[in-house]
């Protein structure tokens, strides 16, 4: 099952990492523009001035009218086009701007996340000292379960539910 699910994982990965690029977002789009009008100056016998003005109005969906493909190759490349733009990169530019409003500036960093398992650790032992002096047995504790969440070193697919977020102790 994994092996199905490999293209797919492979996929999704490809699309993060393009999706957290700007720059690779915006020079896709500008790729796509150019290299959509050169084929359709090509195809409908065009100017390149008035390809690349064809292909920024399809690929933003606006369809002005003014220059459309009466080619079945000039319609295939324009219905190409548009749901490229509308399926792929309109959504990626729109989510990557999105989460970039939604930064939670209250998220420890990792530094502060290892200072606070430290002290735990360290809490822990004193506590187990303490314990030993007083001639007090402590619970043991619950078996170690990896952290999984975001930005953890954890696979998404091994993460436990579709949150990422930690399961409650069951």
């Amino acid at each position: 099952m994994d092996v199905l699910l490999l293209p797919f994982r492979l996929i999704y990965r490809g699309l993060v990492w393009f999706a957290n690029s700007p720059r690779t977002l915006i020079v896709s789009y500008l790729l796509m523009i150019v290299v959509a009008g050169v084929i359709y100056g090509h195809v409908e016998k065009r100017s390149p001035a008035d390809a690349v003005w064809w292909a920024v109005v399809t690929a933003s969906t606006v369809g002005y009218g003014d220059i459309s493909p009466v080619s079945w190759q000039g319609r295939t490349l324009a219905a190409l086009l548009i749901s490229t733009m509308v399926l792929l990169v309109i959504p990626l530019i729109t989510a990557h701007f999105a989460s970039q409003l939604i930064v939670d500036d209250d998220a420890f960093e990792h530094e502060e996340q290892e200072q606070l398992k430290a002290d735990v650790r360290r809490m822990r032992a004193l506590l187990e000292e303490i314990a030993v002096r007083q001639g007090i047995d402590l619970p043991d504790l619950p078996p170690e379960r990896p952290v999984s969440g975001p930005g953890s070193a954890a696979l998404p697919w091994a993460r436990p539910g579709r949150s990422g977020r930690r399961q409650p102790p069951g």
